[in-house]
C-alpha cells in the first residue's frame, strides 16, 4: 500500500485485529442489549484482512481520494463495520458507548451521512454491488488505481439486482472490483440454502465472467491468500471471494446454541462473552 495507509500495520497480528473487532462489537451490543453480533463475530476475520492487509486508506482522512473503497451492502452489519473502523483508528474508541443512541455517529443500521469511513447507506439488500459497479467504473474512468470492495450477504444472492450488477461488472471488465460474500447460511426467513437455490457459488460467478474463489472465511491464512489472489489476478475481469463463515465465531457458548438470523444475547451473557474473548487474546 502507498501513503500512510495500512500496509504499515500488516506486521501486526491479523488474529489480534480480528479479536479486537469481535470484542468491540460485543461492547457495542452490550450498550443496547442487542445487535447483529452473530454476523459481526463471524465476519471479523474477513474485515481484519480487508482493513489490515489489503486496503489502502488514511485513518485521519477517510475521504482521501486515493483510498480503496469499502462498501457495506448489508446495512444491518453496521456494528461489525463500526468495530473495524474503531480498530483502524477512523472512529474513536470512546464512541463505543454511544452505539445506537440519539445523535450517535453509529446508528444501528449504517448510514453514510452519519459515519466517517462508511461509503454507502446499505440495508435494502441487493443494492450494494450495483453501486460498487458504478463506483469502480468511475474510478477507472478517472484513471485511478484504487480497488472497490463490496461486502454482501448470501441472502443477496437471491436478489435479481445482484445478478444484473454481476453481468454489468463483467461487461465493463472491472478488474478493480472485488466482491466479498459473507456466506453464513442465515437470513431473515431462515437458512439461506432453504430459501432459494444456491451453490455451488464459485462456478456460477465464474460462468458470468468473474475470477471466483471460495474459502473458509474464518481461516485467516486462507482469506489472506484469497485477497492476494484477487488483487493480483492478471485478467481484466471482476473478482469475487465467497467466504464461508460461522455465526458467533470466537464465543463457543453462542456458537453452540441454535443459530438464527438474529442471535439473542441475554443481559448476563454479554460480560461472559467478553470474558471468554479476553481469556484468548492472540499473542
Amino acid at each position: 500500500m502507498s501513503e500512510p495507509a495500512t500496509r504499515a500495520l500488516s506486521n501486526v497480528s491479523l488474529a489480534r485485529r480480528a479479536w479486537g473487532i469481535r470484542r468491540k462489537a460485543l461492547l457495542m451490543g452490550e450498550v443496547q442489549g442487542q445487535g447483529y453480533v452473530g454476523q459481526a463475530l463471524g465476519v471479523a476475520d474477513v474485515l481484519a484482512v480487508s482493513y489490515f492487509h489489503a486496503m489502502t486508506y488514511r485513518p485521519e482522512d477517510p475521504e482521501w481520494e486515493g483510498r480503496d473503497r469499502f462498501l457495506l451492502s448489508i446495512g444491518h452489519y453496521a456494528i461489525a463495520l463500526y468495530a473495524v473502523l474503531i480498530e483502524a483508528g477512523i472512529l474513536p474508541e470512546d464512541e463505543i458507548d454511544t452505539y445506537g443512541m440519539d445523535d450517535s455517529r453509529m446508528p444501528m443500521s449504517g448510514m453514510a451521512s452519519y459515519t466517517p469511513g462508511m461509503e454507502i447507506t446499505g440495508g435494502s439488500l441487493g443494492q450494494g454491488l450495483g453501486i460498487a459497479v458504478g463506483m469502480a467504473l468511475g474510478v477507472k474512468r478517472k484513471g485511478g488505481g484504487q480497488f472497490v470492495y463490496n461486502l454482501m450477504s448470501d441472502g443477496e444472492l437471491g436478489e435479481g439486482s445482484t445478478w444484473e450488477a454481476v453481468m454489468s461488472a463483467a461487461q465493463w471488465r472491472l478488474d478493480n472490483l472485488i466482491c466479498v460474500v459473507d456466506f453464513n447460511n442465515q437470513q431473515a426467513d431462515g437458512p439461506t440454502r432453504d430459501a432459494l437455490a444456491v451453490g455451488p457459488e464459485a462456478p456460477k460467478w465464474a460462468a458470468f465472467g468473474w475470477f471466483a474463489q471460495e474459502v473458509d472465511g474464518n481461516d485467516l491464512d486462507a482469506v489472506v491468500a484469497a485477497f492476494d489472489a484477487a488483487r493480483g489476478h492478471p485478467g481484466d475481469c471482476p473478482r469475487v471471494i465467497i467466504c464461508n463463515t460461522k455465526m458467533c465465531k470466537g464465543v463457543p457458548f453462542l456458537e453452540d446454541r441454535e443459530i438464527t438470523h438474529f442471535v439473542r444475547v441475554e443481559a448476563d451473557e454479554w460480560a461472559k462473552a467478553i470474558d471468554i474473548l479476553d481469556a484468548q487474546v492472540p499473542a
